[in-house]
């Protein structure tokens, strides 16, 4: 996965849903990329059978995060109130102090902070990725073949970098609870005004942009509390690596929000949000702004198997254009145990769990607790796991609200999937065949045109780039055959 670098004489804006990004003992030297996210949830669960669609064709590509340089990703997995977040924190470059602030529903103990495995948010993002596949033509002259359709098979150490200068008095800020997880320093603050926390914040050490005060109001006034995480540099030397790893939350909360106003402060440009959301249940849904399913099941030309990735950007920005920038896309939605066409592997029982699913344990579906069986089916199987892949680009102009989100029990599938159709290329012998060859034009125009209408591509450009259509042969004299 490719990511956007930058030296830290500029202050990043980029936000996994609504954390703010502050940075302290910068150096030029420094680069630095940070995705952060926090996640608030409410809604009880109900469930139906799955509805059931089927795809026969070939997988040949995806369109993950890495198309897109400001894209920020985060891991939801809600059952009830209860909810496991994972933040993705990505650092490379020379290790220096950073620190960030999220804002989080309730005071949190040490025993529900956790260091988790980076690799799985980046499974999350291939699984459910908009993905490209391919057809191939049979001979029109052959006789149709019927096909059976083949099933594939360090606690207790006390941070020094947080020694407060000021805990208590007239800036009204607390520190809830302090503590340390992995190479992580934390704090978990309260406070009464905002003018207050801002101060604070600088106190410490802290670089806060024109406008944190007046941001941070709003969640003062609900009680939230600031969850201020800073990169301990010895024990991040220890890792041997040189990219920090997600930073996971349990808590207990009726809000699911995503309160992404914070990291708008000094934001730059449009800012792309990846989240998945993973429930027993079935779809999730953003219920503040509109939502709408990304297009999907077009057939475009072949030529777009080189260019795929710009293809998807220019459908995606196109899309988000038409629909009036203040919208929520529906990329995908699919029980976890099965996929059609699979772009990877689904995630197994351990790669779940390492994504904070918590309610397998148990699971009716799965007998004295065993791990449920996903394997890559092409009918869904239910597995008490379903992923919504929630796709938002955003500014500080078309998303003035948090993210709100509510659970559904609605088990459809969805997926944003775009196919090619390779035309015959071998003899024609017969009647049928000519027909096909001479269909072939009307069928590349057709595919043009829908390409021009996803992409706001010129209709041209797109003409030129389209394969050649052989010639039908004619058809024989009447008379030939008997004259031999």
């Amino acid at each position: 996965m490719q990511f956007l670098k930058s030296t830290v004489g500029n202050l990043y804006s980029l936000i996994i849903g609504g954390g703010l990004r502050l940075f302290i003992s910068t150096k030029a030297s420094l680069r630095l990329r940070v995705c952060l996210g926090v996640l608030f949830s409410f809604l009880l669960f109900f469930s139906f059978p799955p509805t059931v669609w089927a795809f026969c064709g070939f997988f040949v590509a995806q369109a993950d995060a890495s198309l897109f340089n400001k894209a920020s990703q985060v891991i939801i997995a809600r059952d009830g109130d209860r909810t496991i977040l994972t933040m993705a924190n990505d650092y490379q470059g020379d290790v220096q102090d950073f620190a960030l602030v999220v804002p989080v529903p309730t005071v949190l103990k040490q025993e529900q902070v956790k260091v988790g495995n980076p690799k799985i948010i980046a499974k999350l993002d291939a699984f459910s990725a908009p993905r490209l596949v391919e057809y191939f033509d049979e001979d029109p002259c052959a006789p149709p073949i019927v096909y059976d359709r083949a099933v594939p098979a360090p606690a207790g150490r006390a941070p020094q970098a947080f020694e407060s200068k000021v805990t208590r008095g007239n800036l009204g800020v607390t520190i809830e609870e302090r503590f340390s997880v992995g190479e992580y320093d934390i704090l978990i603050l309260s406070a009464k005004e905002s003018d207050g926390l801002e101060t604070w914040l600088i106190q410490h050490g802290y670089k806060i942009p024109a406008g944190a005060s007046r941001l941070l109001q709003p969640y003062i006034r609900q009680n939230m509390k600031f969850f201020v995480a800073k990169v301990n540099l010895k024990e991040f030397a220890k890792t041997g690596s040189q990219l920090l790893r997600p930073l996971m939350m349990a808590y207990q909360s009726r809000r699911f929000m995503l309160p992404i106003r914070l990291g708008m402060i000094n934001a730059q440009g449009e800012q792309d949000l990846l989240v998945y959301i993973l429930s027993p249940s079935g779809q999730a849904e953003v219920t503040n702004y509109r939502m709408v399913k990304l297009p999907t099941d077009q057939e475009i030309p072949t030529f777009v198997k080189q260019e795929f990735g710009n293809f998807y950007k220019s459908l995606f920005a196109t899309a988000h254009q038409r629909a009036g920038r203040k919208v929520a896309f529906l990329e995908y939605a699919w029980d976890v145990s099965s996929c059609d066409p699979c772009s990877t592997e689904p995630p197994t029982y351990e790669e779940l769990k390492e994504a904070g699913v918590f309610w397998l344990d148990g699971n009716p579906t799965s007998p004295q607790g065993r791990p449920p069986q996903i394997m890559p089916r092409p009918i869904p199987r239910r597995s008490n796991v379903f992923i919504t892949r929630i796709h938002v680009r955003y500014t500080r102009d078309t998303f003035p609200e948090d993210l709100m989100f509510q659970e559904t029990s609605n088990q459809s599938v969805f997926q944003g999937r775009y196919v090619l159709r390779h035309p015959f290329k071998g003899k024609i012998t017969c009647e049928a065949g000519r027909q096909y060859q001479r269909s072939l034009v009307r069928r590349f125009e057709k595919e043009a045109q829908t390409l021009a209408r996803l992409t706001n591509w010129d209709i041209n450009e797109i003409r030129r780039k389209l394969p050649p259509v052989a010639t039908a042969p004619e058809e024989p004299n009447f008379w030939r055959n008997i004259w031999r």
